[in-house]
């Protein structure tokens, strides 16, 4: 059995967006999904998150666990990864939905970008990295194919994207079915 670890987005919860029907499609599959409510979740402080992040990724073998996260949340697990020290395990993998790899005027999460990212540190975190992304993304316009492709050429993701679905979920109460996201999560495992 793996453990599948999410990190939601603003304003987001466990039982937000895309995440009930990923949960119970993956424990289905015999895997256990830890979604944690992240601090202030209206208001994100990028220390909390990572922290949070960082207890909840402990539970099992990093070789044994997909790191998956959506929007900001997804900008979290880029920076636990840049904190991550290797030597402790490599992830089995990493799933970024609708992941922006800088500030897309959001004052709010300015403090998730300062600095740009440490990609190589990044990479040597996990085994695979596979990104989920919509073309009509608003969140990350006017360009959202140039996240995508810093994502391919930084990290060596794979990438699916979308003709449409906006944000994959750009609020709490967007309950929305989002298969391939579990996909990717049993594609980084197999």
């Amino acid at each position: 059995m793996s453990t599948v670890v999410v990190s939601h987005g603003l304003e987001a919860r466990s039982d937000s967006v895309w995440f009930p029907t990923f949960r119970a499609e993956l424990e289905a599959a015999g895997h256990q999904v830890v979604i944690p409510d992240l601090p202030d979740s209206a208001a994100p402080k990028m220390k909390p998150w990572r922290e949070t992040l960082a207890q909840a990724a402990s539970r099992a073998p990093a070789q044994d666990t997909v790191l998956v996260g959506h929007s900001i949340g997804a900008v979290n697990v880029l920076r636990f990864l840049e904190q991550y020290d290797a030597a402790s395990g490599v992830f089995a993998g990493v799933v970024l939905v609708s992941t922006s790899v800088h500030e897309v005027g959001y004052d709010l999460l300015a403090e998730f970008f300062e600095g740009g990212f440490d990609w190589p540190r990044i990479r040597a975190g996990a085994m695979r990295f596979r990104a989920l992304a919509a073309i009509d993304d608003p969140v990350n316009a006017p360009n959202p194919l140039e996240h995508i492709g810093v994502l391919v050429r930084e990290l060596g993701a794979t990438a699916v994207v979308f003709p449409e679905g906006g944000h994959l979920g750009a609020y709490p109460e967007d309950h929305i079915e989002l298969p391939e996201a579990a996909r990717l999560v049993l594609d980084c495992l197999a």
